[in-house]
């Protein structure tokens, strides 16, 4: 089944899940910021095929996720290393792990934890605060399409004026 391109649409999560949407492209880079950086090592670590590793290495260096770099202390062999964009994607990994804890575990199933390595401590839970510093939920807030950018938003004042 051929797979249909969310590239060129104007949704940004639309855009992202063209880029990284696969779930192999995500344990890779899930991998990366475990430290993984050679082939073999990915393979192991995900027990994927040589064929479908290559092609999403490919795809995760085409895109600016991952960049190879030769390894120091062996001719010829390149590692993977996680670019600044693919560093920026940190967030989201830990996100959906804990997106993953909260509802794909049963409560006494046992998982792996993120911890801080200075402390030792698991990492705390995310959560996005508005400029006021109050946690947001998506009730809190919409989404403006782009046709919707050259306009400017109507407060609520505004709109009761216009009734």
């Amino acid at each position: 089944m051929k797979r249909t391109s969310l590239g060129d649409v104007e949704c940004p999560v639309a855009r992202a899940l063209d880029e990284i949407g696969d779930w192999w492209s995500l344990l890779i880079i899930r991998d990366a910021f475990d430290g993984v950086r050679r082939f073999t090592e990915f393979q192991k670590s995900l027990g994927i095929s040589k064929g479908i590793l290559t092609a999403r290495l490919k795809h995760l260096v085409s895109i600016d996720v991952l960049e190879t770099a030769p390894v120091s202390d062996e001719g010829g062999y390149q590692e993977y290393v996680l670019t600044r964009k693919g560093r920026d994607l940190f967030l989201v990994t830990v996100s959906l792990r804990q997106w993953a804890e909260d509802h794909c575990f049963g409560k006494a199933e046992r998982h792996s934890i993120l911890t801080e390595k200075v402390s030792g401590k698991r990492v705390p839970r995310l959560s996005l605060q508005g400029r006021d510093g109050k946690e947001l939920d998506a009730s809190m807030t919409f989404v403006r399409k782009a046709v919707d950018l050259d306009t400017p938003r109507k407060t609520g004042a505004r709109r009761a004026a216009q009734r």
